[in-house]
């Protein structure tokens, strides 16, 4: 009988969020206006920050902040083969050039060491007056080193804007994630912690940058130019530089207003989850859990089991939970573990293929797989496993069985071969005598 599916996200939306994009509907306001004002000011207030400039897409927060810091053509920004497709594409809209580092083993976030080589080395001085900025992405919510990242930016004088898509609400030693780089861009897509359909935001403390980023979310009509249309506005506007179409809309700001009241509800029940999976997968030879609150600076060689302990004050916020197969005790690689888990009716994700290996930056860059080998050698063991608040204890108990199914049927077995007797031996001898 075929297993009921289990997908590998679902959006938390319930009746209060439902109600209040009704609410909006019926107010008759349906693009930027006063819902979405309300909800940047909720991010402000839940991050401590700033400024937050509310966008359609964590993609067009990390445009807008690389425009508001003076990227252009022919500059470098470093960042990580190891994410999604935007943190790249948004640098390549300058016609600038992604200089790409490998990532840690334990965490998969960018390796500040590498960072400092990578700056260091002939081809970093050669064009060490065009790095303009780092983005260190937080790898599934984990944040990544920034103490030492902020220390590499301000001694080259490097702005850091954080790729921050899966770390609402994360945590790093003790200062919300929003509050460390120049720049930090969420994302609010469907799948995210808490969502507004589509949607992102950036962050920053730095007011000239903050309004620049406005003013160009909106085809670079000077600020305010929602209110147009209120009794406090004018028809009258100016068009202060060529901007974009990046507002969030009123009817996902809504949407958002409600999910950011239940953010702390939502990471609990994450934390739980990826609790439960730990608990449950942490015995078994063939796979590796992933970090929790912190890492221990110890690491074994490739395939032996990684070491974790707390770091104070920091928190995953746990958008995904990361399964790693030890591959050389597996009779199967990750894509047919995908496929055994998919037989049996569980949704499971890849995140990420990493950059170098797709065919644009093959053929942009000449890169090869080997040229980042940590993010090449652990993209081929890693599988994302479910987690979501909506997910019930069965759920959860459904994909701990099925991977501890998958893993019995698919360990390595030592030979059974019983080792011949000196006695058979002995008489094949004679007998070939």
């Amino acid at each position: 009988m075929k297993k009921e599916w289990l997908p590998f996200s679902r959006p938390s939306v319930g009746p209060e969020e439902i109600q209040a994009v009704v609410d909006t509907l019926s107010a008759g306001w349906l693009t930027t206006g006063p819902r979405t004002k309300e909800f940047e000011a909720g991010i402000a207030r839940y991050i401590g920050c700033r400024n937050v400039v509310a966008m359609n897409s964590c993609t067009a927060a990390l445009h807008l902040a690389l425009e508001a810091i003076g990227l252009r053509a022919g500059d470098a920004v470093i960042t990580t083969p190891m994410t999604f497709a935007a943190t790249a594409e948004t640098i390549r809209y300058f016609n600038a050039h992604p200089i790409l580092v490998d990532v840690d083993r334990r965490t998969l976030n960018i390796d500040p060491g590498k960072i400092e080589e990578r700056l260091r080395s002939r081809a970093g001085r050669a064009r060490r007056d065009r790095i303009k900025a780092i983005i260190p992405v937080h790898y599934a919510g984990y944040p990544c080193d920034m103490d030492k990242i902020m220390s590499i930016a301000n001694a080259h004088e490097l702005t850091v804007v954080e790729d921050a898509a899966h770390a609402f609400p994360a945590v790093y030693k003790g200062t919300v994630v929003g509050n460390i780089g120049h720049i930090t861009c969420f994302s609010f897509y469907a799948t995210k912690n808490i969502t507004t359909g589509e949607g992102g935001a950036a962050v920053t403390g730095n007011d000239e940058w903050a309004d620049r980023m406005r003013i160009m979310s909106l085809h670079g009509i000077s600020r305010d130019a929602w209110k147009r249309y209120t009794s406090e506005g004018s028809w009258y506007y100016e068009i202060a530089a060529p901007g974009f179409k990046y507002n969030l809309t009123d009817v996902a700001a809504a949407l958002g207003i409600v999910q950011l009241r239940r953010s702390d509800e939502f990471w609990a029940r994450r934390s739980g989850i990826a609790r439960r999976y730990t608990d449950a997968f942490r015995s078994l030879d063939e796979v590796e859990t992933p970090f929790g609150e912190g890492i221990d600076d110890t690491i074994g060689a490739p395939g032996e089991p990684l070491q974790w302990k707390d770091i104070a004050g920091t928190r995953h916020s746990w958008h995904l939970y990361i399964l790693r197969l030890v591959l050389g005790k597996l009779e199967i690689d990750r894509d047919k573990f995908i496929d055994e888990l998919k037989q049996l009716g569980i949704g499971t994700s890849v995140h990420f293929i990493p950059l170098h290996i797709h065919p644009y930056y093959r053929e942009t860059y000449g890169y090869k797989p080997g040229d980042y080998p940590i993010s090449h050698g652990e993209y081929q063991r890693i599988v994302s496993l479910p987690i979501y608040p909506r997910m019930s204890d069965a759920d959860v108990d459904r994909v701990i069985e099925a991977v501890k199914d998958v893993v019995h049927r698919h360990r390595k077995r030592k030979s059974l071969r019983k080792p011949k007797s000196p006695r058979n031996v002995s008489t094949r001898t004679r007998r070939r005598q």
